[in-house]
């Protein structure tokens, strides 16, 4: 291995080429520069645009001195721009201003303003004492490395706060699913648990579940208002429910993601909202294309119904549909479906034609042999139904 091989070493800090009786010359202007810094930035950073007083007026003095005095460590040096010490008072200013609701574009404003006026002031002062331009060339561009460290460590530790928050909202999110779908904590506990995730809970909430490959971006898709939290092989959220609007917007979202949505209720309704939504797509057809939208469970409750109970439905079709029994397979097929549609339509011979694609009079006919073959069950309005759940079974087995 050559000489010259291996990790190159890293540029030297551009303070080392500064004189290092710099830092003696300028340190008598820290007290000024620490209140011009701290007048400046409040005018130009409308984030910081309250009176320098009190414990923030105390801390902020001390933040922009300690910044100063490290810096005045570092003409002539190799120093990294931070001292541990000053390394975590940074990276506080970044925590806190997550902590405080503000982006980082307040505290990054901020330091370059206080740059500005620190190079200012200590290029003039450079000038008066003859150090030359090349000093304060070299100052300018030592200032501006030191303000990129300042400014990286704290978006570091902004970042790093804002991931922490996001954990644990998660994982409180994560919570307040389980006492949802466990739906034994009373109200008081589940607003409680809310309160806690951060999550304001709406007046009518959707569940909605998908396979956990089909959820990548759903969270971003959803907005704020959503909880979504991912399990061993799927994905729930808790979407808010405000009306067809949503449902569209909901829809269009959910297109090509395989999902199921739940009848919308209130928050104690969560955990039966997601099993009719389970059901309602085993139900269904795999909906496992880029296009196709997502099964809405209040759109397929028959569909529920009648696969919660499969051997009673069974034998409730065995008897009701007797009469049919000894007919050929083909006729019997054309007077279930022509008797399903006489039941949902109340007899109307019109739509029940336009639904099957035949003629009236053929409808009468067949309608003819159904009165026969039933005789006065027919007006029964218990076999009606009874008939009407056997039919609707029989159409789902056949697909």
């Amino acid at each position: 291995m050559g000489a010259n091989s291996g990790t190159p070493a890293p540029p030297e800090p551009p303070w080392l080429a500064l004189p290092p009786d710099v830092s003696d010359r300028l340190r008598p202007l820290t007290g000024d520069l620490v209140e011009a810094i701290i007048q400046a930035v409040p005018q130009l950073v409308p984030a910081y645009a309250r009176p320098i007083e009190g414990s923030f007026g105390r801390g902020l003095r001390m933040g922009v001195a300690a910044a100063l005095e490290r810096f005045l460590e570092l003409p002539g040096t190799r120093l990294p721009a931070l001292s541990d010490q000053s390394r975590q008072l940074v990276a506080g200013l970044g925590r806190g201003e997550f902590r405080q609701g503000r982006s980082m574009d307040s505290l990054l404003g901020a330091y370059r303003m206080g740059a500005r006026v620190t190079f200012r002031e200590m290029s003039r002062r450079s000038m008066d004492a003859g150090l030359g331009s090349a000093v304060v060339v070299d100052l300018g561009e030592s200032i501006m490395a030191y303000i990129d460290e300042l400014s990286a460590v704290s978006a570091e530790a902004y970042a790093f706060e804002q991931s922490e928050r996001a954990g644990a909202v998660d994982r409180r999110r994560a919570e307040l699913l389980e006492l949802l779908l466990l739906g034994k904590a009373d109200e008081t506990a589940l607003r409680q648990a809310a309160q806690l995730a951060d999550w304001s809970v709406p007046a009518a909430i959707a569940v909605v579940t998908l396979p956990l490959e089909r959820a990548q971006g759903l969270r971003q898709r959803l907005g704020a208002g959503a909880i979504v939290i991912e399990r061993e092989t799927d994905a729930v959220a808790l979407v808010p429910d405000r009306g067809p609007a949503s449902r569209a917007d909901l829809h269009r979202t959910l297109t090509g993601r395989s999902a199921a949505v739940g009848p919308a209720g209130e928050l104690g309704q969560v955990a039966e909202s997601l099993r009719l939504a389970v059901l309602a797509a085993s139900m269904l057809p795999p909906r496992a294309g880029d296009d196709d939208p997502p099964v809405w469970a209040d759109e397929h409750l028959t569909e529920v119904v009648l696969a919660a109970e499969p051997s009673a439905v069974a034998e409730l079709a065995r008897r009701r549909l007797t009469p049919l029994g000894q007919l050929p397979e083909n006729q019997r097929e054309k007077l279930e479906e022509t008797l399903l549609v006489w039941l949902q339509h109340w007899g109307q011979r019109a739509p029940i034609a336009e639904e099957l694609g035949i003629h009236a009079q053929t409808v009468g006919y067949r309608v003819l042999q159904l009165r026969e073959l039933f005789g006065e069950d027919l007006k029964d309005p218990q076999v009606r139904f009874e008939l009407e759940i056997a039919l609707r079974s029989k159409r789902r087995e056949r697909g």
